[in-house]
């Protein structure tokens, strides 16, 4: 079984990685340089990659088309863990990033014959961004299913999310269960100019949040 990974060296890709491995699917990471504030973690990427003797396939994205996102440097990243409601977007929300990725790595599966797409989406992403939600997912399964060479010839690709209803915590205990190096993974949004997380955004904050529920003496180190 061949799956494409959409894989940000970040803590939620590292564990589907590790969860894909488990289940002794043949893996094909996908990377993307969108212009990234954060664009670090492509090298917790590599390192993550090499780990486990994998390759990636990094694609350049102009970033133009992705402006008045924070993560783009519009504006300034979260720094507040809130309850979000339906309609709150993040101001870390990347427009038709997850369109974009969900494309190229359908384009990328039919060449390869890839069976599955898979994507981190966790629990507090869909409830933040609409590209992540349970009926984006739906739709674009749909999209797969009508507009891919390989489904209409019986060779179905699936949109995978296995980590949609998990929170930071769960995803973490998963990681350390699959022995994931979630260590060498990168979660922020905003780090120096040195590569260092800055502790303080949302995503680190989430991240520690996650570790410190697991483990009450944790920190979200990093090596």
């Amino acid at each position: 079984m061949k799956a494409i990974i959409l894989f940000s060296g970040g803590l939620d890709s590292t564990v589907l990685l590790a969860k894909a491995l488990e289940e002794k699917k043949q893996v094909f990471l996908l990377s993307f340089d969108y212009g990234q504030r954060h664009i670090v973690e492509l090298s917790s990427a590599q390192k993550i990659a090499s780990h486990y003797g994998l390759t990636i396939k990094t694609l350049k994205l102009p970033n133009d088309c992705f402006r008045g996102s924070s993560l783009i440097g519009d504006g300034e990243v979260s720094r507040e863990i809130k309850e979000l409601k339906v309609n709150d977007i993040p101001t870390t929300y990347v427009p038709a990033r997850n369109t974009l990725f969900f494309a190229f790595a359908m384009g990328f599966a039919e060449t390869i014959d890839a069976n599955e797409i898979h994507y981190g989406a966790n629990k507090l992403d869909y409830n933040a961004y609409p590209d992540c939600r349970p009926e984006f997912i739906s739709a674009f399964q749909k999209v797969l299913d009508i507009g891919s060479k390989n489904a209409n010839l019986g060779k179905p690709i699936k949109l995978c999310t296995p980590l949609v209803h998990l929170d930071k915590s769960e995803i973490i205990q998963l990681g350390k269960k699959l022995k994931a190096p979630i260590e060498l993974s990168f979660s922020c949004y905003s780090p120096s100019q040195e590569g260092l997380s800055c502790e303080e955004c949302l995503s680190c904050r989430l991240r520690n949040e996650g570790f410190k529920n697991v483990d009450q003496s944790a920190r979200a180190r990093y090596l």
